[in-house]
């Protein structure tokens, strides 16, 4: 029995060992293959790593490492839901606030650089606790004071876990940019650089002069981001502070009245030199839609939500949008396919008792509580439009709203407007506006995101063909009614001044006839008004012209 003990304990021993022996070599392993910089190898390096939080979850190393081989690989979506309890806007539960105490990874490094008892909101996010920067008001140098040393060895304690607590920031920042979620990657990378900054200004305290240094990791811990990785996490943040700026500034125009002035603003965000995320440009065309709808430009706003739905098949606001456009220009059976798609998107949202789309992401312009009543005004809505197209009304597309002329425009006019038309709205430049996004995360295919913008730009190109026609033979024919009837003008006018005319005299000759003198008048004036503008370089026929004194001709005529 006091033999088989030690055995037992031996195994216990051994075991614990060679687990954590398996986890350095997994993560030995890991680096390995991340370091060479290639596709295959990094998402090998993932599966090392989820092996390794599988015998320790807790471990910062291995979710760092993970982390970061997920943004490497443009795996967004699984960045967001790894680390989801620290976007800003995501609600945990209905109460609105995240506790990093409780995070949903069981990370516990994070817990200095979050007060517990503050929630993380969109708008205010308090980050660094009370106490965390202390400013020392003495800076006399003390050989043996005891502040002093507690000082320093607190600046060495928090360093490990500022260190530890600052890459989720600036990982889950760059991840939610291209996730389009904007709001929350500024408050992210900018909560990562003061992360960075306290911790560099609290290491320049707690070292000496002569031996000041960078984030380097020398206690064994992890190390800082590299200068870098922190600059190129600055210039997205300008980058993403500015595109944000933009709309602010297209949604006040749009609000004070000013839809050209926000057509501007929301033009300048989509024409972007750096590609938009697919969920961001959706909203911006949108609301780019509703602006050209204010101005009567309701092709271009069709063709704004055609592209949104292409990017974002299962956006709500874009099919709302464009159904109110369809029905603004009566083509109703489009209105009520659209229609009949937002309805069974309510209705999935009902069944599955949840917003489309991931929790984490934020829904602006739709709440949960608000979808019954969507729904029956929808079901509504589609019974309206039913009975209109049974009542004849499906064909009676108002072409002159939707190509944007008045009634009753010139030919030039609507030249020029089907003109401008044409070249903006051709299929192929809308497949180029969906090669200039970011889809690198999107589950859907590439291909099957240019097909559907070619296609809703051919729909809509078509109709404006149609719509060209419809108004170029009403114009014609109010063309040739408006010869027809000038025609008719001129020939009342010409009877009118024949019969005004008097009469002409006749005169009798020596025998008692009567000779018509007008008559003969009339002709020599016929025949002025035939050769008056007679030329001629052959002096022979000029001659028997003038000897002829009944046909009159210019004397400009000879000089040739």
């Amino acid at each position: 029995m006091a033999a088989g003990s030690p055995s037992l304990a031996a195994e216990k021993k051994h075991w614990w060992l060679s687990n954590r022996k398996v986890v350095d070599k997994y993560l030995r392993e890991a680096r390995s293959l991340i370091a060479t910089q290639e596709l295959s190898n990094v998402a090998a390096a993932v599966g090392l790593l989820d092996a390794t939080l599988v015998h320790s979850p807790r471990l910062e190393a291995a979710l760092e490492l993970r982390a970061r081989s997920l943004l490497f690989l443009r795996r967004f979506r699984e960045v967001a839901d790894m680390l989801q309890d620290y976007i800003p806007s995501y609600k945990v539960g209905g109460g609105g606030g995240i506790d990093d105490s409780s995070s949903s990874l069981g990370v516990a490094g994070d817990r200095s650089s979050v007060a517990s008892s503050a929630p993380l909101s969109r708008e205010r996010v308090n980050l660094l606790s009370p106490g965390r920067e202390r400013s020392d008001g003495d800076r006399s140098f003390r050989c043996f004071s005891v502040s002093d040393l507690k000082r320093r060895l607190m600046v060495g304690l928090s360093k490990r876990s500022d260190r530890e607590g600052q890459w989720r920031y600036l990982v889950l920042g760059q991840a939610c940019c291209h996730l389009g979620m904007m709001e929350d990657a500024m408050v992210l990378l900018q909560t990562a650089r003061r992360l960075a900054s306290a911790a560099f200004r609290r290491e320049s305290v707690g070292q000496s002069d002569d031996s000041f240094a960078s984030f380097a990791g020398e206690d064994g811990g992890m190390a800082a981001p590299p200068p870098s990785e922190l600059e190129s996490a600055s210039q997205l943040l300008s980058h993403i502070k500015l595109i944000l700026r933009r709309r602010a500034a297209a949604v006040a125009a749009l609000d004070a009245g000013l839809p050209a002035e926000a057509v501007r603003h929301f033009s300048k965000v989509l024409d972007s030199r750096r590609g938009l995320p697919g969920s961001f440009a959706a909203s911006c065309l949108i609301g780019r839609a509703a602006a050209y709808r204010a101005t009567g430009r309701l092709a271009e706003a069709i063709a704004d939500c055609n592209r949104a739905l292409s990017v974002d098949p299962s956006s709500i606001p874009a099919l709302r949008s464009r159904a109110d456009l369809f029905e603004a220009v009566r083509a109703l059976p489009d209105c009520l396919h659209d229609l009949e798609h937002l309805k069974l998107l309510y209705d999935a949202i009902l069944r599955d008792r949840k917003l489309l789309g991931p929790p984490w992401r934020p829904h602006r312009d739709l709440r949960y509580r608000d979808i019954p009543a969507n729904l029956r005004a929808v079901i509504a809505r589609i019974q309206r439009l039913r009975g209109r197209i049974a009542a004849g009304e499906g064909n009676n597309v108002d072409y002159y709203a939707l190509i944007g002329v008045p009634r009753g425009c010139s030919r030039p006019e609507l030249e020029r407007a089907q003109l401008l038309l044409t070249l903006k709205h051709k299929p192929e430049k809308a497949v180029a506006f969906v090669d200039r996004l970011d889809f690198t995360d999107d589950h859907r295919d590439l291909e099957a995101i240019r097909d559907q913008a070619r296609m809703s730009a051919s729909i809509l190109y078509r109709m404006l063909q149609k719509g060209y026609a419809s108004i170029m033979t009403s114009v014609m024919d109010e063309e040739a009614a408006e010869k027809q009837r000038a025609k008719e003008a001129a020939t009342a006018a010409i009877a009118a001044i024949q019969a005004t005319e008097k009469p002409p005299k006749t005169e009798r000759n020596e025998g008692g006839k009567e000779c018509g003198m007008g008559t003969d008048k009339a002709a020599a004036a016929t025949a002025a008004s035939v050769f008056q503008g007679v030329f001629c370089r052959d002096m022979a026929v000029v001659g028997s012209m003038l000897s002829h004194r009944a046909i009159p001709v210019k004397y400009e005529a000879l000089s040739c």
